[in-house]
């Protein structure tokens, strides 16, 4: 039997956004906790799928309880499931994300969201010296008909400091986030190809992936920085 996202899970998560309150989800536990097993099983599936063709060491779904402390929402319950898929570092870098909406909300999230600060200085320095491999990857007509040709994200307003705000890279070098999303419908989600269609994703970011790992993992002269 295929394993694919029930519709019963798209529909409570409906009704949690209708009813987003602990009496209700209490009352509803029983439902969740069901949904909640049939979409671990789920992000298990994606997890050995890409250890076929990729080096993962560990997966984590996230808690639908929300963190309020800090926030201005106050609603104790996210109305989506979500996860990631981590690459084994230090060799390798990038993370596969997969968030689970209905309303035609779902999407396959990659690449680097929130760059610690050494990261960002050596990507950014990598595009300053040369752009011409990062371009190759972003302009392949595979590539970019699953992922587009260009990263989704925040970016500075002209240039980070100590760059040129004329160098020809200066459209990759103000990014501040280096990251690919591709989004489905409900349809898309329950259907029965939904799991080749997360795997053949993650398939064609690996170019992407294998060349910022490469950058990351050495240093501007390309010595290597991994034992």
């Amino acid at each position: 039997m295929s394993i694919r996202i029930s519709k019963s899970i798209l529909t409570f998560l409906q009704k949690l956004e209708k009813n987003n309150n602990r009496d209700w989800f209490s009352e509803n536990k029983l439902e969740f906790s069901a949904n909640q097993d049939e979409i671990k099983l789920y992000y298990k599936t994606i997890f050995e799928n890409l250890n076929k063709h990729d080096d993962i060491d560990k997966f984590k779904i996230f808690r639908i309880y929300r963190d309020v402390r800090f926030s201005k929402n106050k609603l104790p319950y996210k109305t989506h499931f979500s996860g990631w898929f981590h690459r084994t570092k230090p060799r390798l870098r990038g993370t596969y994300y997969l968030h689970i909406q209905p309303n035609n909300q779902s999407f396959l999230g990659t690449g680097f969201w929130q760059p610690n600060k050494e990261d960002m200085i050596r990507i950014r320095k990598e595009f300053e010296m040369d752009d011409s491999e990062i371009r190759a990857i972003l302009a392949d007509k595979n590539f970019n008909s699953i992922w587009g040709d260009s990263f989704v994200g925040d970016e500075v307003k002209s240039a980070p400091r100590g760059f040129d705000k004329d160098h020809k890279a200066i459209d990759l070098i103000k990014k501040k986030q280096f990251t690919f999303t591709r989004k489905f419908t409900d349809e898309e989600v329950l259907s029965a190809n939904f799991l080749n269609e997360i795997d053949e994703s993650f398939k064609a970011i690996r170019p992407f992936f294998d060349y910022m790992s490469d950058v990351l993992t050495t240093d501007l002269n390309g010595v290597s920085l991994v034992d």
